[in-house]
């Protein structure tokens, strides 16, 4: 796979997890939350639906830009490692989110394999690194 295939797969990771936030905040919500947190109402949709349009946006960026081999690197780390933090913490330590926001764990994971995919790949064939 080359890097730019490694880059749209990443790319499609913010696109859909983040549409999916966007334009169905409700069914996120109702699924990611705990049922006796979840309220359900007008501001937590919305605040849902901007979490999603954030991810969009990412995604689109992705998408459109030219990834170098440190773009890969810093974002992996920095797009992954604290949410996995995030995860564990309101999923284990502070029980805010219920079993299927595992999902966006997931997401995590493939989002930190597919930077190192990309990383990698990118060294191996001598690209540009800056």
């Amino acid at each position: 796979m080359t890097p730019l295939q490694i880059q749209r797969l990443l790319a499609c990771v913010f696109l859909g997890l983040g549409g999916w936030a966007l334009f169905l905040p409700g069914q996120v919500l109702s699924i990611g939350i705990r049922s006796d947190l979840n309220s359900g109402d007008v501001v937590s949709t919305v605040l849902m639906g901007c979490f999603g349009a954030q991810a969009v946006l990412g995604g689109t960026v992705m998408l459109l830009s030219r990834f170098t081999q440190r773009t890969f690197l810093v974002f992996g780390i920095l797009g992954s490692l604290p949410f996995f933090v995030f995860n564990y913490y309101f999923v284990f330590i502070v029980p805010v989110f219920s079993s299927w926001m595992l999902l966006d764990f997931a997401g995590n994971i493939a989002i930190l394999t597919l930077c190192i995919m990309g990383y990698l790949g990118m060294k191996k064939t001598g690209q540009q690194t800056t």
